[in-house]
């Protein structure tokens, strides 16, 4: 067994490979580089989100980890949509600021699924009754997922959210 560089190792994404990351929702690997740090070379995704107008960089040896991922496939939208037209789950007597930071850690786990659930969980008749953090953390999730189904589905955001809205609508009237 020869000791080569395991940076020449296979990546797990390309460029232009659309991906996720659970804080910033999706992307796309522009490039995967080299750089040296404090003398060590590591090789890097560079992973740019022009909705936010930001490029990252995540080492390849630990994209997996920091939950750098593929977006799901057409099969699971379909389990997204019955989550979102599944029943709210029950409001507990957690106070508010706990369940918010429930909801912030599902929408940044980078588990589409569990996005769903925030935004079923926080989805009512109207806008009016909500919060200004409730309706702040609902579209947070809204648009993470909308981002997602943007691509798979080849529509716009907006078209993406309007269709989450629909989907949500017609559970409401169940």
């Amino acid at each position: 067994m020869s000791m080569h560089n395991t940076e020449s190792m296979t990546t797990e994404f390309k460029i232009r490979d659309k991906v996720v990351y659970p804080a910033h929702g999706v992307g796309e690997v522009i490039d995967i580089e080299t750089e040296s740090i404090a003398g060590i070379s590591i090789q890097v995704y560079v992973v740019s989100f022009p909705h936010d107008k930001m490029v990252l960089r995540v080492p390849v040896k630990r994209a997996v980890a920091t939950g750098l991922r593929a977006l799901v496939s057409k099969d699971s939208v379909t389990k997204i949509y019955k989550v979102l037209q599944g029943k709210a789950a029950r409001v507990t007597n957690k106070m508010w600021n706990r369940r918010a930071q429930e909801y912030e850690s599902k929408i940044n786990s980078g588990d589409i699924t569990a996005v769903a659930e925030v935004i079923r969980d926080l989805h009512k008749d109207s806008g009016t009754d909500r919060s200004y953090s409730e309706r702040t953390i609902y579209e947070s999730a809204i648009n993470r997922l909308a981002g997602e189904l943007s691509v798979l589905e080849s529509i716009t955001i907006p078209e993406a959210v309007q269709k989450l809205a629909g989907v949500l609508e017609k559970q409401r009237v169940a």
